[in-house]
């Protein structure tokens, strides 16, 4: 029989790994398959296109249908330019907290994922216990679709899917869509004595900016839908944190870029916003050729985030509730992997330890007491999939 790592051991193992989203994950995946399939789980990795990632997904207890998934992403944001007040990648206790990169974000979720699956294995359970850790969640919640698909179509349907960012294991039944366009505006260089013969970029850009305040503001005013109101801000938004371009302050710009961002209440449709800001784009553009033909727009889209919608009787929802004894109502505005996986048909919730408060900031940390709610949650949840 394998040693049986604590919690707490396995949470400084993976804190250990750098796992930041534009590095390899793979030693981190190497030593949890290693300690899993030392258990006895099946352990199935699904590489990243370039071969320097892969996700893992974990079944142990019989194939049978009726199981549940807990999920959680391995990559961690940088620590670059953060003061930090100790070695980010050195789990350290202080003051009934554990600090450390990804501590809260959500590593602390897997560590316990990791060590409920001995306590499965010991227990018996009649359902399986299933894992799912991802990859680039931090870059675009993309990562783990290869694994999603493969994981509905290889293991036994799990009845639900816990996805374990913070909420202070409070049950989380939905949260906004996204989707982000990268957008590269083609101007017309001229001196900017005759700026009326060229086309600047930036001046262009200065117009889909227009119409994004324009949009949030309306979007603010008007009255929220019964779904939007449970969200805070209770309205789809649309923003731009970033934008490059130009030569010279004498030349109009060639050229212009930035990702435009939408985060979309669950009762809108994703792909209506995306058309609405085409549709501006187009709009745009067509002003821009009428000054000269060779001015474009180029759109690409980055990434889409689907929405978590409530479920009606959700059978995942239920199984928190029942496991928590939180039953209080609540939605988030940020995205997760749990919309992926209500896409393809699993009753997803989000429900893990820590505070989203903590993600992406120096002295990111998790409370000690909440990691050991997380811990009786996980053995609740076993004591379930053996009735």
């Amino acid at each position: 029989m394998p040693v049986e790592r604590t919690p707490r051991d396995i949470l400084a193992n993976l804190v250990a790994f750098p796992t930041v989203s534009r590095d390899t994950n793979l030693p981190l995946i190497d030593w949890v398959q290693d300690y899993l399939e030392g258990w006895g789980a099946d352990c199935v990795r699904v590489p990243s296109p370039c071969g320097t990632k892969a996700n893992l997904y974990v079944q142990v207890g019989p194939r049978v249908d009726g199981g549940v998934i807990l999920s959680g992403h391995t990559d961690v944001v940088p620590v670059d330019g953060q003061d930090w007040a100790s070695d980010p990648f050195a789990l350290t206790e202080r003051d009934g907290r554990l600090y450390g990169r990804g501590a809260a974000d959500m590593k602390g979720f897997l560590a316990l994922a990791i060590a409920a699956v001995p306590l499965a294995v010991k227990a018996g359970v009649k359902r399986p216990l299933q894992l799912a850790l991802s990859i680039d969640e931090e870059v675009g919640c993309a990562g783990c679709i290869p694994m999603v698909e493969a994981m509905a179509r290889d293991l036994p349907r799990a009845a639900a899917v816990i996805v374990g960012e913070p909420s202070r294991m409070k049950v989380v039944t939905g949260h906004k869509g996204s989707r982000a366009f990268a957008t590269r505006i083609v101007g017309v260089p001229v001196h900017s004595s005759r700026q009326h013969v060229g086309v600047s970029a930036i001046h262009e850009a200065g117009r889909i900016l227009h119409w994004l305040n324009e949009t949030n503001a309306a979007l603010m005013a008007a009255t929220p839908s019964d779904t939007a109101a449970l969200f805070d801000p209770p309205f789809t938004t649309v923003s731009v944190g970033r934008i490059e371009g130009g030569e010279a302050h004498n030349i109009t710009a060639a050229e212009c870029r930035f990702t435009l961002g939408m985060r979309v209440v669950a009762d809108e449709r994703l792909d209506d916003w995306a058309e609405r800001y085409r549709a501006e784009a187009a709009r745009v553009e067509a002003g821009m050729q009428a000054v000269d033909p060779r001015a474009r727009i180029e759109i690409t889209e980055s990434f889409t985030v689907p929405p978590l919608k409530p479920e009606i009787d959700g059978f995942a929802e239920t199984l928190a509730r029942g496991l928590t004894g939180d039953n209080t109502i609540n939605v988030v505005s940020y995205g997760t992997e749990a919309g992926h996986f209500q896409a393809s048909g699993y009753s997803t919730v989000v429900c893990g330890p820590g505070d989203i408060a903590q993600a992406h900031i120096p002295d990111e940390y998790i409370e000690l007491s909440q990691f050991e709610a997380g811990w009786t949650f996980m053995q609740r949840l076993v004591d379930r999939l053996t009735e």
